[in-house]
């Protein structure tokens, strides 16, 4: 295949990637809709759905014969049909999960090929688009990785209605032809930094998306406002959600610390001459380090653990998303990084 045929390859690939996520999200959609027709708890205790994994588990079963509403003959054929209601919800969960899969190994094939399809082969993150579209495979990837550990599949919805939105921006408003690098990015440290910032880049997200949901949780749960056939009824309990961000902001920090002040600075020295140049983009990685730094100590610290310490840790999230997509925009040909906005 030549250059250009890897160029269109990656294209249709992103263009796919993004429609099985699209199909992901409503999967994911259909498996919460279909969650609210079972039988609620007998004890409305959320925190079933951290514990057990899928939604279907999460609602934990209830005899509708026992409930002083359910009609004298609802025994055995209610239970059978609430049966049938959780396999659909499992089985929905299972293909919005595949599709999740599918998504992301088109959306690295989609990598692949924009690395190939430039003259010379390089890799697949010289500007704002193909950042972007390294970010958002690390958010997939992220997810992916993290699920089994941490139980995250009721995260699915969040995490692939994300995806498809920020693609279809990269598409329609960052979109570059594939083309050579510039002289300042022909480093072995761009692959280096790059990777371990998108690495990094990803859990921060997925660690932002579970502090939201905490967040909205503990609002409605202090107001009384919690629906009990709801998407947040149906969620661990907010101290699970909290500890699930606390513990994904541990494990992304470390690899942040090495990407902005390690392998930044490295690959700084080797392109303009000097570890450190107060370019913006330099600036603003090191406040966004700082910002996180300060959420993980103020998790430790007694008084701001639960809203304060989040609110800081989405404070950090918006400075990274700052440091993205503002400095381009904002500062422009003032910052020696201005090849990324393109």
């Amino acid at each position: 295949m030549t250059h250009a045929q890897f160029a269109a390859f990656s294209d249709n690939a992103v263009m796919f990637a993004s429609i099985v996520y699209a199909l992901a999200f409503l999967a994911h959609l259909a498996e919460w809709a279909f969650v609210r027709s079972l039988p609620l708890p007998a004890v409305a205790e959320p925190v079933a759905v951290g514990a057990g994994g899928g939604l279907a588990r999460a609602a934990a079963r209830v005899d509708l014969a026992d409930r002083p509403d359910a009609p004298a003959a609802a025994g055995a054929h209610g239970r059978g049909s609430d049966e049938d209601r959780e396999l659909r919800v499992e089985k929905l969960g299972r293909i919005g999960l595949s599709l999740t899969i599918l998504g992301c190994a088109l959306h690295l094939a989609g990598l692949v090929g924009r690395g190939l399809g430039s003259d010379p082969i390089r890799v697949p993150w010289g500007n704002m688009y193909e950042f972007t579209l390294a970010g958002t495979f690390g958010v997939a990837l992220m997810y992916l990785v993290l699920l089994k550990r941490y139980q995250l599949r009721w995260m699915g919805v969040l995490v692939t209605g994300f995806l498809v939105v920020i693609l279809m921006l990269d598409q329609l408003e960052l979109y570059q032809d594939a083309g050579p690098l510039v002289p300042a990015l022909h480093s072995y440290w761009l692959m280096i930094h790059v990777l371990a910032a998108v690495i990094a880049s990803g859990a921060f997200a997925v660690g932002a998306l579970t502090l939201v949901l905490f967040l909205v949780k503990s609002r409605a749960v202090q107001r009384g406002t919690l629906q009990p056939r709801g998407y947040l009824a149906r969620l661990p309990e907010a101290v699970a959600l909290e500890r699930v961000a606390y513990r994904v902001h541990a494990f992304a920090f470390p690899i942040w610390t090495f990407a902005a002040l390690v392998a930044g600075p490295i690959w700084a020295e080797y392109a303009w001459g000097s570890y450190w140049n107060w370019d913006p983009k330099e600036v603003w990685a090191f406040i966004t380090w700082v910002i996180y730094a300060a959420y993980l100590h103020a998790r430790a610290t007694a008084g701001w653990r639960g809203k304060a310490a989040s609110i800081i840790a989405l404070v950090g999230f918006a400075s990274l998303l700052f440091n993205f997509v503002g400095i381009n925009y904002f500062f422009g040909g003032g910052s020696l990084h201005s090849y990324a906005g393109g």
